[in-house]
């Protein structure tokens, strides 16, 4: 099916060359997918299907002008082909209506690249029989999803790229009798039972301790650990204006004291884009090819900004191949030092927060955030879990919580996918370990 795909992109495409004029430049984009969604809900099935949904995006452009169509995407030529003709006569109307964009990147090179990531993921009818004899007897939500996601590109100066990832996720919830609930996920591009159980028993002995009465804290500075969900829950929040390059240059980064040297980070901390995992593809929008493994924070010093080809043409930097967003795509922060075995003790007495939510810049200038605990969040005593906490808001810089606040990494990194199914499955995730933090912040 995927070589059917390809061909079927083949000729589209060399039909939009050759009905191209002399004077205009074109970029095609492809998004699709293979999926198996199942969904759970009280360890039962709900839902189950597969879908099988792709687009493509036609940008034209001429005299400095550009605008863009997407039309559904089928494989077969005689749906295909109409469709791309008459996506690049609408656009043929409506480019010389609007203005010159001073900054508009034109096409050029001729790069290509072609990466298909198999894996083994369980047979659609094996799904069920796989998951739910796990979680019997235990009020087990969420959404299997798995399959062959594409991502293809190629333009009028003889770019071309292609990538597929076959891969899976599972994001799913116990709940107590009283609503209290363990998040968790899996991913991967091998279905892996041995792994499943492990995790499911992880969450079931978190769930347990769940069962006991909340204790609510008082707001005020608590040392803190951050398992590796919320570690990249806060790591999410640089692709709000954290390492964009644009949002430097406009003012609006939360790294502007850092570039500038009026804050620092710890020397723990490296944070990287690292593609040779082969979870998303290294092409951008633009068909650039962005580095195999780019550093931006090493060892708390700024290294790198993610910088794509329209801010570097308006703001004269070297691009890196970064997306229009200048966004994380497939982020990874070091490991440290810290055992599994010694989180508890090292924490003391504090706070064990297994997720985030909410997250929000409270003052991105400084490195703010705030947000709210969420799943299996404990208060622990004496390196011993003693209760379950009662929702708090915290609202912390990074600065302090990545800078010298920063107790401990551990020596282990965990992968947190995109679990994102909104308009269709996302790729990619980050690899993060769990973070021991003095005196993080609580406010309510």
């Amino acid at each position: 099916m995927i070589d059917q795909l390809e061909a079927s992109f083949d000729r589209i495409l060399a039909v939009l060359l050759q009905n191209l004029h002399a004077d205009e430049q074109f970029t095609l984009r492809l998004q699709g997918e293979v999926s198996q969604f199942t969904r759970f809900n009280h360890a039962k099935v709900r839902q189950t299907g597969i879908v099988q949904d792709s687009s493509l995006q036609l940008k034209l452009i001429s005299d400095r002008r550009s605008s863009s169509i997407q039309f559904p995407f089928t494989g077969d030529s005689e749906i295909d082909l109409p469709q791309a003709r008459a996506a690049l006569v609408a656009l043929r109307l409506e480019v010389p209506q609007l203005p010159v964009d001073p900054y508009l990147v034109i096409p050029t090179g001729i790069a290509t690249s072609h990466e298909v990531h198999a894996g083994e993921l369980l047979p659609d009818a094996e799904v069920v029989g796989s998951l739910l004899p796990v979680v019997e007897n235990l009020d087990f939500t969420g959404l299997y999803a798995a399959g062959m996601m594409l991502r293809g590109y190629a333009d009028s100066s003889g770019q071309k790229h292609w990538f597929a990832n076959q891969s899976y996720t599972l994001d799913y919830s116990l709940f107590t009798s009283t609503g209290q609930a363990v998040k968790g996920t899996l991913a991967g591009s091998h279905w892996d039972n041995a792994a499943y159980q492990a995790k499911i028993a992880e969450s079931k002995n978190q769930l347990a301790r769940l069962e006991q009465p909340l204790k609510t804290i008082e707001r005020g500075k608590y040392r803190t650990y951050l398992a590796p969900a919320a570690t990249a829950d806060l790591l999410g929040m640089l692709s709000w204006g954290g390492i964009s390059e644009a949002a430097l240059q406009q003012g609006r980064s939360c790294f502007g004291a850092l570039q500038r040297g009026e804050q620092s980070l710890s020397p723990q901390l490296t944070i990287s884009e690292n593609f040779q995992r082969g979870l998303v593809p290294r092409f951008n929008e633009l068909g650039e090819i962005a580095p195999a493994h780019l550093t931006l924070i090493d060892r708390g010093h700024l290294a790198n900004t993610l910088v794509n080809a329209r801010t570097a043409k308006e703001y004269q930097k070297p691009a890196n191949g970064a997306n229009r967003g200048e966004s994380l795509r497939c982020a990874e922060i070091s490991a440290g030092s810290l055992t599994p075995d010694r989180i508890l003790a090292d924490l003391d007495t504090g706070l064990y927060l297994s997720n985030l939510h909410y997250l929000n810049w409270s003052d991105r200038p400084t490195g703010r955030v705030t947000g709210m605990t969420r799943y299996a969040c404990f208060w622990v005593e004496g390196g011993e879990i003693v209760a379950p906490i009662a929702n708090l808001r915290f609202d912390e810089s990074l600065y302090r919580c990545w800078g010298d606040n920063l107790l401990a990494l551990t020596n282990n990194v965990e992968f947190i996918p995109d679990v994102n199914t909104y308009g269709s499955r996302q790729l990619g995730g980050s690899w993060v370990p769990g973070s021991l933090i003095e005196d993080f912040t609580y406010t309510l």
